[in-house]
């Protein structure tokens, strides 16, 4: 005897109007920490997806990226001026 089980579910959002604006509610584990004001949105397919916006470089900084040597090899000579 075989039971029906049902498919496991997927969390969800509640999409509405507010005014002109549409407006996404989420659920508590989904939602972004107070501090986010802003998030970069995109597009991949049929997916919107949110990224928080840093709000100064510091994690930009913190990651240490680094040019390589040959960074502006192929730049313009620097022009000689008169003041």
């Amino acid at each position: 005897m075989t039971t029906k089980q049902d498919p496991p579910t997927r969390p969800t959002a509640r999409v509405g109007w507010n005014n002109r604006t549409q407006v996404v509610t989420m659920p508590l584990e989904f939602r972004f920490p107070e501090a986010v004001r802003e998030v970069y949105i995109r597009k991949e397919g049929e997916s919107v997806i949110l990224t928080p916006r840093p709000s100064d470089w510091s994690g930009f900084f913190a990651a240490g990226l680094k040019v390589s040597a040959d960074f502006m090899a192929e730049r313009l000579p620097l022009q000689e001026r008169k003041f």
